[in-house]
């Protein structure tokens, strides 16, 4: 930074400035954007019956990144983790209940992270949204494209194992 020519440092200064002040969260979703509600609520072409729960608003490019997922999305802003301090007071699970209060919704992707805390976190929501009438589902895990098996370790071939589908 010391090295950086003035207008480069007042440039950054500057961009970060912009970026406190224009982006906030989305009031539907709880993604990251800078209107509100976020594009992706707002997309014309999503299908609004299903919507893909994440832990962090990062996670969404990572599902984007597909090109196959044309639903909604819910930022939870985290994952359980007691050790932590973090119950289900602290995630956005109340208004993810609300939009569903609203009707039209099929089906609940959870797309928690595959650690003890997001498996946690997934076992919790699916005992809570169950009981109102949608279809709650997990992503899929295993063993990643191009690795050995000789390599995963018991709890990824054990999901692996519990995943496998029809050819």
């Amino acid at each position: 930074m010391l090295r950086a020519a003035p207008e480069d440092a007042l440039a950054l200064a500057d961009a970060i400035r912009d970026a406190k002040e224009k982006i906030r969260e989305c009031s539907v979703c709880h993604n990251i954007t800078d209107n509100d509600p976020c594009h992706y609520c707002t997309g014309a072409t999503r299908t609004r019956a299903t919507i893909c729960v994440v832990e962090e608003a990062h996670n969404i490019m990572a599902i984007e990144k597909t090109r196959t997922y044309s639903g909604m999305y819910h930022v939870l802003g985290g994952s359980l983790s007691p050790l932590q301090g973090r119950g289900p007071e602290q995630l956005k699970i109340k208004t993810l209940i609300e939009r569903l209060k609203g009707g039209g919704v099929e089906e609940i992707i959870i797309a928690t992270n595959p650690t003890a805390e997001g498996e946690a976190t997934a076992v919790y929501m699916s005992k809570l949204l169950k009981p109102l009438g949608v279809r709650v589902t997990r992503i899929g895990v295993g063993i990643p494209v191009g690795a050995d098996l000789e390599y995963a370790d018991e709890v990824t071939m054990l999901k692996a194992m519990e995943g496998r589908r029809d050819l």
